[in-house]
């Protein structure tokens, strides 16, 4: 039986989503979901797995985004507001159902979900998660790296190097300012990579990165494991390319194990299913319905032809879906091994919102997978980036593609027709901000919070997820006004810069909202 190295890594990343000004705000939302269906359940994973000696080596990319939101009081205040609603809903519900013996049980099921994560968030993890990552990677369980500072889609700012050197630096000095230590890796967002970008990284101390699987098979010079090992750059910086076949078993929308009829439908929310008068409490302003967490279908038929969730049938195509995923990687290795001098390496990284949040079942298959690799597959070893750099020093020398991954891999996602408007501005202020920072070399006071600001405001315009937004067309208006409100605060604070006309109040209120990166210095644009 062949041997085999699997690198399981998953991107923890949201878009910086902050509204002090309103008392509550719907994009919030996408945090504390975030919060409640992905990253507790999978902290609680991975606590279970400590517990029980099993073996965990697994990467994790935190965005600096996310690790802002994750620390920032008022989200945490808002959050565990949320989290009490959830419970007054479930409480209800438990009531409701108490004549529906199946949709009780999976009441009781959500009352229990959400009373774990109160607990874990507000008494054991004192509303803050990220020390629990930290400890975590102490424990040498995780290996922990970062990725751009506002998760900006790299390859379409290769013409402008200072900000380009912006994502990278903010990103490093916030990971090593919120994490405790500098990371060694980095998550290219969106894998976007043009050549050279390795330039920036090893800059900043970042040793390996990234790409989709044609970054490394249409690289510079032909590999001679394919993407079953990583290939080095020309400065040392390495490069790992996603396997197709590993990852597609778990996000195929067609052939993936979410995909399947006895697992929960994500689609089918009490927040539309239930009368406006009993939700109405636990939805927004405006009698806006939104997803509460609370599903009680499985993904079985179309529309409404749907039967209700078996749980204990879904704990079982779990171990299921588990046991399969390790079978066709055993048969993966033993076609690859004859053909390598070394054992060969199966990348598969993942969105980590996908267990928990839309794979409901995700964080319990990530646990099943590992526990039997554990056990009952010693031949396949989980590895991470770092250690696998230090078992295989001798690496082929290539430069990879440029390349991305979504729709047809080379940036279409990014830059179509429905986004494309973006990228002049973004590019223009880029060029007013290098203006900026060598007009103004030294300053203090006003000026220089305002020159700060202007660069937070530029940083924030560079996101990757507001062309995202408008290429799939979901929340589209929101990504639109965030687009504009930071061309329109930046090229405000340009102005009245040049013609000493700042206002105090406005800037002041600025601040407070988009109060990312706080010991940002404006002179790295100079």
């Amino acid at each position: 039986m062949s041997n085999g190295y699997l690198l399981f890594l998953l991107h923890c990343h949201l878009p910086f989503v902050r509204h002090p000004e309103h008392p509550r705000f719907l994009e919030e939302d996408w945090l504390f979901e975030g919060i409640s269906e992905t990253y507790l359940p999978l902290l609680r994973v991975i606590d279970r797995l400590r517990e029980a000696r099993t073996a965990v080596r697994l990467t994790v990319s935190v965005s600096p985004t996310l690790l802002t939101m994750l620390s920032d009081e008022l989200l945490q205040d808002r959050y565990t507001r949320h989290l009490e609603r959830l419970l007054e809903l479930a409480g209800k519900e438990v009531e409701r159902t108490r004549s529906q013996p199946h949709f009780n049980r999976l009441a009781w099921m959500y009352l229990d979900l959400f009373s774990r994560n109160y607990e874990d968030y507000t008494s054991k993890s004192r509303r803050n998660i990220v020390p629990e990552l930290v400890r975590f990677r102490e424990l040498g369980l995780l290996e922990l790296i970062t990725s751009a500072a506002t998760h900006s889609y790299l390859p379409l700012l290769e013409k402008y190097p200072t900000a380009v050197d912006a994502q990278i630096r903010l990103a490093v000095e916030l990971h090593e300012k919120v994490l405790g230590s500098r990371p060694r890796g980095i998550w290219l967002p969106e894998c976007g990579y043009f050549p050279g970008l390795e330039e920036f990284l090893e800059k900043h101390g970042l040793e390996y990165f990234f790409v989709d699987t044609h970054g490394i098979l249409f690289a510079d010079r032909r590999p001679s494991y394919g993407n079953f090992a990583p290939i080095v750059c020309e400065n040392g910086t390495a490069a790992f390319g996603r396997d197709p076949e590993a990852s597609r078993a778990v996000w195929s929308a067609e052939e993936g194990y979410p995909g399947d009829i006895s697992y929960r439908e994500f689609y089918r929310d009490i927040g539309y299913d239930l009368p406006l008068e009993y939700i109405r409490p636990y939805i927004h302003e405006g009698d806006v319905r939104i997803n509460t967490g609370i599903k009680y279908y499985a993904i079985t038929g179309p529309g409404d032809r749907k039967r209700p969730y078996d749980r204990e049938e879904a704990l079982g195509k779990v171990e299921e879906h588990s046991e399969n995923f390790i079978y066709r990687r055993r048969k993966q290795f033993e076609r690859i091994s004859e053909l390598m001098d070394r054992p060969p390496l199966i990348v598969a990284p993942f969105d980590a919102e996908l267990f928990g949040h839309w794979w409901f079942e995700g964080p319990e298959w990530l646990e099943s997978l590992f526990t039997k690799l554990d056990q009952s597959a010693p031949e396949l070893k989980l590895v991470t980036p770092l250690e696998y750099l230090s078992l295989y020093r001798d690496n082929q020398t290539a430069t990879p593609s440029y390349s991305s991954w979504g729709n047809k891999g080379y940036s279409e996602v990014w830059l179509s027709g429905s986004n494309d408007w973006i990228y002049r501005h973004v590019h223009k202020a880029v060029e007013r901000m290098s203006r900026l920072a060598k007009l103004f070399v030294s300053t203090n006071g006003v000026r220089r919070r305002a020159l700060n600001q202007a660069a937070r405001e530029l940083m924030l315009m560079q996101a990757s997820d507001w062309p995202f937004i408008m290429k799939t067309g979901t929340t589209v208006p929101y990504a639109v006004k965030r687009i504009r409100e930071h061309i329109f605060n930046f090229n405000k604070i340009y102005d009245t810069l040049l013609t000493n006309q700042l206002d105090l109040a406005w800037l002041t209120r600025v601040e407070a909202r988009n109060n990312i990166f706080p010991d940002i210095d404006y002179r790295i644009f100079s």
